[in-house]
């Protein structure tokens, strides 16, 4: 009994620390939007930064917390914080627009380099939905197999057994596709090897070191790929191709 006592307390506890942190978390949020709309942005933004540092994170923390840093002009945050909500929330039309026009205050305008057109429309599949809704997707699709396949070893009519069949068959491999697009955004964003760039001016070096020459320039708010990775130094690749190596510190992960 007394056992049954302690563990029932701590279960009570925890769900009583649960709706504290989720009342602070809330009224920091609503400080957090009063200031944003009363124009005090630098304010915002720190109180938005609170509510990420205690792991309440969403791509509308993200995207408010985007518009507060371009609001004072802080293109790089900007960017970065637009990209965070991206990955949150691919098919947001109003985070695409923002971190578009952020992007046209950049320096660099680099072109990307040219891709065979299914290796673009595959991206731009994966864009439409987050790792959790890909595989939300997947589940209620697996179901429906399931469901379609009682329906078909049930069934004594051959003509609705036809239907059954094809239908299962169509949605095996919707279900298929659902998964594949689920695991590969979920890696995605697991081992994202994408960055920002946080300094005004960066060189980018042929080889991991002060000595190394330096092959091109590049400049604060730039999107790059890192591609490997030494103590103190990364390996980027930029949209057209380009790469080098720069410092770590120079560059921010989304």
């Amino acid at each position: 009994m007394k056992r049954t006592f302690i563990i029932t307390q701590l279960i009570l506890f925890t769900i009583f620390c649960q709706k504290v942190t989720f009342a602070n978390t809330n009224t920091t949020l609503q400080k957090a939007n009063t200031a944003y709309q009363a124009g005090f942005y630098e304010n915002a933004a720190t109180l938005y930064e609170q509510i990420i540092e205690q792991g309440k994170v969403s791509s509308v923390i993200y995207y408010n917390l985007g518009n507060s840093y371009f609001k004072m002009d802080e293109i790089s945050k900007a960017i970065l914080n637009y990209e965070r909500a991206l990955k949150l929330d691919p098919s947001n039309e109003d985070i695409t627009y923002n971190l578009r026009i952020a992007n046209n205050k950049i320096v660099d305008k680099i072109d990307q380099l040219p891709q065979l057109f299914y290796i673009k429309w595959w991206k731009s599949l994966k864009q439409l939905s987050s790792p959790d809704g890909w595989a939300t997707l997947f589940i209620i699709f697996f179901f429906t197999f399931f469901l379609i396949t009682a329906f078909f070893l049930l069934s004594t009519s051959i003509r609705l057994r036809r239907t059954f069949l094809i239908s299962g068959l169509v949605i095996l491999v919707f279900s298929a596709l659902s998964f594949i697009l689920a695991l590969q955004t979920y890696k995605e964003s697991a081992f994202n090897r994408d960055a920002i760039v946080f300094t005004p001016s960066l060189p980018v070096k042929s080889s991991p070191e002060e000595s190394g020459i330096d092959l091109f320039v590049i400049h604060e708010g730039l999107k790059v790929q890192i591609i490997d990775h030494l103590t103190g130094w990364e390996e980027i690749r930029i949209a057209n191709g380009s790469k080098g190596w720069v410092k770590s510190e120079t560059i921010e992960r989304i």
